[in-house]
């Protein structure tokens, strides 16, 4: 399953820092983030529960950049 999500991040390399972050959390199989359209893209993992698993996307994402968002 696919979906995209808002954010707010300040700059490009903060972007490329949150996707990492995405990419690396158990349950995502693959992520993108757009930092001129601030939307970030998110394939989950077969039987995971995409809310569950976006909430720990952003708890990653605050540790390398605390000042972004993901409107979940």
């Amino acid at each position: 399953m696919k979906k995209s999500y808002k954010i707010e991040v300040d700059c490009a390399n903060c972007a490329n820092k949150m996707e990492e972050a995405a990419k690396n959390t158990a349950g995502v199989k693959a992520a993108s983030v757009n930092f001129m359209m601030l939307k970030m893209k998110v394939e989950f993992e077969e039987g995971q529960d995409p809310d569950s698993v976006m909430k720990e996307v952003l708890k990653n994402c605050k540790k390398v950049e605390d000042d972004c968002e993901i409107y979940l």
